[in-house]
């Protein structure tokens, strides 16, 4: 019963903490801009420990929110699948190009993906290809295929068929990074292939998506959809 009464009582304090650290970044930006304004009497008083405290703390809240964001924010209302909750910490970032580059990627990708949601496929595009101008060494080539990939579907979605596939074979060249992407990249070049009546390079292309035996229940389905297309066709 004690050690239930423990574990409960930490995971309450953990909870509380998480709480706390979301205001934190939430607010910080005005926490900061509260602290800048009380450096003035202490300046005034010559309340110099005061001061350098105050002047410190307020140039790492302002700091952390205009490099880093409410990134963590943004991406928790995003798979709770709270848009206006997105929408609202986004509103936040008022200078994006402040972003530290990683962050900024991150930060047009998750707005492309929305706009995605939301069937803004021009607003999409511009996003995602801002997105890939911030490009960072420390986000590796998977990230840039997956960003590729987001291009492809995009201008399949626009009707642009060459784009299309030029971005899906870039996704794949670069390397995506789990099974279910490199699927659905194979599935749509061989989709696109076909329709050009390129039935050789199409089949090779299904072959390789079923090959890879995603779980993903949206995947297999067009597995089995094209699977049907394709033994029509000559």
């Amino acid at each position: 019963m004690l050690t239930f009464t423990v574990l409960k009582k930490l995971k309450n304090n953990r909870i509380m903490l998480m709480t706390f650290y979301k205001k934190l970044i939430e607010y910080r930006l005005y926490l900061g801009v509260a602290l800048l304004l009380a450096c003035i009497p202490f300046y005034i008083t010559g309340s110099w420990n005061l001061f350098g405290w105050s002047l410190t703390f307020a140039i790492i809240a302002i700091g952390s929110h205009l490099f880093f964001g409410p990134m963590r924010l943004i991406q928790e209302a995003v798979q709770a699948g709270d848009m206006e909750k997105a929408q609202k910490y986004i509103n936040m970032v008022k200078f994006p190009r402040l972003l530290f580059k990683p962050i900024r990627q991150g930060f047009y990708m998750l707005q492309s993906n929305m706009a995605m949601t939301n069937k803004d496929f021009d607003k999409a595009e511009s996003l995602m290809k801002e997105s890939m101008k911030s490009k960072s060494k420390l986000t590796g080539e998977d990230n840039e295929g997956a960003s590729h990939l987001q291009l492809g579907m995009i201008a399949l979605q626009n009707g642009k068929k060459g784009e299309a596939r030029k971005n899906l074979m870039t996704a794949l060249k670069k390397g995506l990074p789990d099974i279910e992407s490199r699927a659905a990249a194979y599935l749509q070049l061989s989709a696109l292939d076909v329709q050009q009546r390129r039935f050789t390079q199409g089949r090779n292309f299904f072959k390789k998506a079923k090959q890879l035996k995603p779980k993903s229940k949206e995947i297999k389905e067009q597995i089995a959809e094209m699977e049907k297309y394709i033994h029509r066709v000559r």
